[in-house]
C-alpha cells in the first residue's frame, strides 16, 4: 500500500469503517512507515478528545425561545396578506434560518444522528478482534502460553493495573496467551481463549467506577459483543462464536 492510498484510509480505519482487507493493508503499512503511523496516532487523539463531554452544551432555553419565535412570527404571516413575491422571500429565509439551526444542534448535542460512545468503543473492539485474527501469530498474542501463572505476570510493568486471568481448559475454552492492545491510545490487556475452531478475545481494563455492572450482549459488524463490569474492571469478550457459548464462557470468567 501507498502512503497516499493509506492517508485517504487512515480515517476510515480509525473510525472502524473499512472491509477486514483494507484493515490488515494499512495496519500492515502502519506497523513499516513511520509518516503515516504518525497520522494514525495523530487522528486516534483528535477522535478521542472529541469524545470529551465538555465539548458538549445543550441548547439553551433562550435559543430554544428564539426558535418557537420565529416559527410563530412566520405562521402569523402566513394569514396575513402580502405580496406573493416577499412572502416566497420569507419563506426560504425563515427555511434557511431553521436549517442552520439544524446544522448547530447536530454539532453541538451529542447523540443526535451519531453513534454513541459504546457503539463507537464497541466498533473499536471489534476492529481490533478482526486485525489479531487477520494478522495471526504476528498480533494475536505477545505470549503464548495456556499456564495462567505465565500469562498473568507477563503483564507485569507494562500495565498500570494487573489482569485477572483465569485457566478455562477444563472447561473447554482454552488460554491461549495475552497481548497488549490499544483503546483511546491507552493500553489495555487483551486476553485470547479458544473455543473449537473459534477464537475469544477478552479486552480488559479499570473501570470508571467500582461497582459491578449488569452483563450486557450485542451483535456489531457479525460478532456477538458481551461487556460487564467487576472487581473494578471493565470486561469485553468478543467472538464468532454462538451467543449461548459466549455467555456460558463469560459465566465461568465471572465465577
Amino acid at each position: 500500500m501507498s502512503c497516499q492510498r493509506a492517508q485517504e484510509l487512515v480515517h476510515g480505519y480509525v473510525d472502524g469503517e473499512l472491509d477486514p482487507a483494507n484493515n490488515l493493508e494499512i495496519e500492515r503499512h502502519i506497523q513499516e512507515c513511520q509518516v503515516c503511523a504518525s497520522t494514525y496516532r495523530s487522528q486516534t487523539a483528535l477522535r478521542s478528545s472529541l469524545r470529551d463531554k465538555s465539548l458538549y452544551y445543550p441548547a439553551s432555553e433562550v435559543l430554544k425561545k428564539r426558535i418557537q419565535s420565529v416559527v410563530r412570527k412566520e405562521a402569523r404571516s402566513e394569514r396575513s396578506p402580502r405580496p406573493l413575491s416577499w412572502r416566497w422571500v420569507a419563506v426560504g429565509a425563515s427555511l434557511a434560518f431553521m436549517l442552520l439551526i439544524g446544522v448547530m444542534m447536530w454539532r453541538v448535542l451529542p447523540g443526535v444522528g451519531r453513534p454513541s460512545s459504546d457503539e463507537l468503543l464497541a466498533q473499536e473492539l471489534v476492529s481490533n478482534h478482526v486485525r489479531s485474527l487477520l494478522l495471526g501469530g504476528s498480533h494475536l498474542t505477545d505470549v503464548l502460553s495456556s499456564d495462567q501463572h505465565t500469562v498473568k505476570p507477563w503483564f507485569d510493568g507494562k500495565l498500570d493495573f494487573s489482569p485477572p486471568v483465569k485457566d478455562l481448559g477444563a472447561q473447554g475454552f482454552e488460554l491461549k496467551g495475552g497481548r497488549l492492545d490499544y483503546i483511546d491510545s491507552r493500553p489495555i490487556a487483551a486476553l485470547v481463549y479458544q473455543r473449537r475452531q473459534h477464537l475469544i478475545n477478552v479486552f480488559v481494563w479499570p473501570a470508571k467506577g467500582g461497582s459491578t455492572s449488569t452483563t450486557r450482549a450485542s451483535v456489531s459488524q457479525g460478532y456477538n459483543l458481551i461487556r460487564w463490569t467487576s472487581s473494578g474492571m471493565e470486561w469485553w469478550a468478543i467472538s464468532d462464536l454462538n451467543l449461548a457459548e459466549l455467555q456460558q464462557f463469560v459465566q465461568m470468567l465471572q465465577g
